[in-house]
């Protein structure tokens, strides 16, 4: 039986890290269109992740004889559509950063309105808080589950 990739993550899409002139304005045209390209090149991978994972489950979707060979082949074909799944809704996420980048709200904290980074926006493209947001954000969820 053969097996999937793993799934795409930003990490794996390649591209020269933005260095940006000295006297360039954060979230320039230039800055707005890298982005851009990363994030059109990470749909793409899921996407032609997700259209491999349909051509995989037809191909491999045979009726086995044996049960336990036919209950793996099930439980491994949940757990694809699972990951699938979860690509569905980053591709929406990437869907809301690639319009934020054409409103050229892009780059910004949502919750404190400042500059999220560069290096940070390269490491998540989809990151919609700053970082200190973010970790204010993950405490407090922490603090909820406990209590």
């Amino acid at each position: 039986m053969s097996t999937l990739t793993p799934n795409p993550n930003p990490n794996d899409v390649k591209f020269t890290p933005y260095a940006p002139a000295e006297d360039e304005e954060y979230m320039s045209d230039e800055q707005l269109a890298h982005f851009k390209a990363i994030l059109l090149d990470w749909k793409h991978q899921l996407i032609g992740e997700a259209d491999r994972t349909k051509t995989y489950i037809q191909d491999e979707s045979s009726a086995m004889p044996d049960i336990n060979d036919r209950a793996t082949q099930e439980e491994e074909f949940a757990l694809t559509l699972r990951t699938r799944d979860r690509e569905r809704k980053l591709i929406r996420k990437i869907d809301k950063s690639i319009a934020e980048i054409e409103n050229e709200d892009y780059g910004f904290c949502e919750t404190c309105g400042v500059e999220i980074g560069l290096r940070r926006l390269e490491a998540r493209p989809t990151a919609t808080q700053c970082i200190d947001c973010k970790t204010l954000s993950e405490i407090k969820e922490r603090q909820n589950q406990g209590a």
